[in-house]
């Protein structure tokens, strides 16, 4: 009988971990440009080097990993990223890892965790999940900050004529919180403030967290912090915090903040943790400077987007890019058995729940029947102008006939494919897809975006509905067309557009799973994110503070007999 697997905590506190000078030696990061957060993490400073051009110079190849529509389980982007940046190494390529800092509080509350799987994994993974260098602390007091300023300024007079039924920027918490979801301010004595509801969302559904991660500069991250919008006065003119003049106070905080994490993966690839930005209402990707960082040092650089390439991917390349000036030469599709038999339709997964005893059986012909969802997905990555290469995520329950029919399907697609074990085996367990993905990247690619910026934004929602997620149309609320129309009559209308919906469908309905057609978008709501430079719309119900669960992660996190920490997945 074979030994069990270790968990993820297991296999992180038994790596050698190699001082973080070391890894950014490896990597051509001078010394001088290190900020040291003990011996294996430290801050990569930005210099006057760090910009779009000079990460350009050196040719670099730009790839971006995302997944068909997932699973509540998740398919394994970030141990896919991971694993193939180990890949790449063991094939003898030079490659650099950017990721998105986890969020503390899905780490407490369903993850236990969120630094990839088994043997491709970002180490030191308790500092990982943890507080890391606390730039997760600083985008809350800076958050924080600005709502305080808004409720004095409504205490000490008003001057602003700032009404207190149009402020939009609430409290954030990096904790999953259900009951400050909704709350009244300014309770008690007259002194104590101006009596109004608000609210708290995660520290991750913050805008000054999306401004992190798509700042180019620090004057850009100060220029972008006074454009913040906080709400309305009562003629209808925004009030921003260049109004409030709190701008410079917020850049102070955030001064260390904007300089993306140096960590390493168990086989010492570079990695930097840099932002942390929700994957429903933001863009869900890591941050522009660390891709700036990456590229000026590597070969290959492997980045991540949120949920599937109807999500993170398209604002990845719509938004992102655009910010960025950088052109990906490949995008990786993340893809599992379990993924395509739930896109059959046959079966239903339950987080924390076991799989369908039926789902573990032999079944290629239940992958078939889920095809649809990755065929769909490959044409998505396909009208940016990338080249699509679908990577099958490998899991001890699968099947070599459930493998050989993805990779039929991808064939038949076009698409490039390739079966990766990094999750049991490392960079070893990777090296087919490191070579598919150099592959890719030498073939032409081009930056396709879905729409001008100089169309409608009611038209940018419209192209991404009916182009990308392949709706018939969109159905927007008289509320929401009378939002479209003031941020336009406001000058916000060339600002590129993200639509928030759920991430376990292509459509906005969770229910409906494959590629489904024959739908319409529902726009019930559009909001406005300033100073991060886009709007947004809401498609159905969004949670920005998540709740606890019955038994949630935090329940079993903590110390044993022998001072180690237990319970990170």
């Amino acid at each position: 009988m074979s030994a069990p697997f270790p968990s993820d905590l297991e296999i992180a506190q038994a790596a050698t971990l190699h001082p973080i000078v070391e890894v950014a030696e490896k990597s051509g990061i001078d010394e001088d440009r290190l900020e040291p957060y003990g011996k294996y993490v430290a801050k990569v400073v930005l210099d006057e080097t760090t910009t779009a051009e000079n990460a350009r110079k050196r040719g670099a190849k730009y790839v971006v990993v995302t997944a068909v529509t997932p699973t509540p389980l998740g398919e394994g982007k970030t141990a896919t990223s991971v694993s193939l940046a180990q890949g790449m190494a063991a094939t003898g390529r030079n490659a650099m890892l950017t990721l998105r800092q986890p969020s503390m509080g899905p780490t407490f509350g369903i993850k236990g965790g969120a630094a990839g799987g088994g043997y491709s994994q970002i180490i030191p993974m308790e500092k990982l999940n943890l507080h890391l260098t606390g730039d997760f602390h600083a985008v809350t007091a800076a958050h924080n900050l600005l709502a305080a300023m808004i409720d004095n300024h409504l205490h000490q007079g008003n001057e602003l004529n700032i009404d207190p039924r149009a402020i939009t920027w609430r409290r954030v918490l990096d904790v999953n919180d259900r009951s400050l979801r909704n709350i009244v301010i300014g309770l008690g004595e007259r002194m104590d403030g101006v009596v109004r509801e608000s609210g708290f969302d995660i520290t991750s559904a913050s805008e000054i967290m999306v401004i992190l991660s798509l700042s180019t500069s620090f004057e850009n991250l100060r220029e972008r912090l006074a454009k913040i919008v906080i709400g309305f006065n009562y003629d209808g003119q925004p009030v921003t915090a260049a109004d409030l003049k709190a701008d410079g106070a917020l850049s102070v905080i955030l001064q260390d903040a904007i300089n993306p994490n140096l960590l390493q993966t168990l086989e010492t690839t570079p990695a930097l943790i840099h932002a942390g930005p929700f994957g429903n209402i933001a863009t869900g990707n890591s941050s522009v400077v660390a891709d700036y960082v990456g590229l000026e040092h590597s070969d290959y650089v492997i980045t991540e987007a949120g949920f599937g390439a109807d999500m993170g991917a398209e604002r990845f390349f719509n938004v992102k890019c655009r910010v960025s000036g950088l052109k990906p030469d490949a995008a990786v599709l993340v893809v599992t058995v379990r993924s395509l038999k739930s896109h059959s339709g046959l079966y239903k997964i339950v987080p924390g729940k076991p799989l369908p005893e039926d789902m573990l059986k032999e079944s290629p012909e239940d992958v078939r029947a889920g095809a649809s969802n990755l065929q769909k997905h490959i044409d998505i990555v396909r009208s940016f102008g990338a080249q699509p290469v679908v990577a099958i995520n490998a899991f001890p329950t699968d099947f070599n006939s459930e493998h050989e029919e993805i990779r039929r399907i991808a064939e038949e697609a076009g698409a490039r494919v390739a079966v990766h074990r990094g999750v049991a085996q490392g960079g070893k367990g990777t090296m087919e897809l490191a070579d598919a993905v150099a592959e890719a990247c030498d073939d032409v690619s081009e930056l396709n975006f879905t729409y001008e910026l100089t169309d409608s934004l009611e038209t940018k929602l419209e192209k991404v509905a009916t182009d990308v997620y392949g709706a018939d149309g969109i159905e927007v609320t008289p509320a929401a067309r009378k939002q479209l129309k003031l941020y336009e009559e406001l000058g916000y209308g060339e600002l590129p557009v993200v639509i928030a919906k759920t991430h376990l469908s292509i459509s906005s309905d969770a229910s409906l799973k494959g590629a489904p057609t024959g739908w319409t978008l529902p726009v019930r709501e559009v909001r406005l994110a300033a100073g991060a430079g886009y709007v947004y719309a809401i498609c159905g119900t969004m949670r920005t503070m998540p709740g606890l669960s019955k038994s949630p992660a935090a329940e079993r996190i903590g110390f044993d007999e022998d001072g180690r920490m237990v319970g990170l997945f």
